[in-house]
């Protein structure tokens, strides 16, 4: 099974869209499938109320963080280069997708669907494969 396959497959289990892309490569970064789920529950639905980022995109990043974080809570000295990586991932996102905004993409506002809830799942997958390497 791919991870884009896997990713919808958890969205088809109840999974919201944060949860799908994070769950999916909890065997990659190490961290069980139950702590990511609960890490990325507020995430979906466009951090509950549509208005925020998409949570497919906001799982990819939570991986991004898992990837390359250094983990020093004492002197963290690996943020910088995050950034990096999260701002390469969102910019993939949108250019993928035409928006990071869950609302956007639902076309709540227009009626103009930019891109449905799987498609971002298999956008961001595409992203974390493309730029972590995973």
């Amino acid at each position: 099974m791919t991870k884009k396959e896997l990713a919808i497959a958890l969205h088809d289990r109840k999974f919201n869209c944060c949860q799908a892309v994070a769950c999916a490569y909890a065997q990659e970064i190490g961290v069980d499938v139950a702590t990511l789920f609960k890490a990325g529950e507020g995430f979906g639905l466009g951090m509950g109320c549509m208005d925020g980022t998409c949570g497919a995109l906001s799982g990819a990043i939570m991986l991004a963080g898992f990837y390359n974080s250094d983990g020093n809570i004492d002197a963290p000295a690996t943020k910088a280069d995050t950034y990096k990586i999260s701002k390469e991932m969102l910019n993939l996102f949108k250019e993928k997708c035409h928006s990071t905004i869950c609302r956007e993409l639902k076309g709540i506002d227009t009626g103009e669907v930019l891109c449905s809830c799987p498609d971002c799942i298999m956008n961001a997958v595409e992203v974390v494969e493309e730029v972590l390497k995973f």
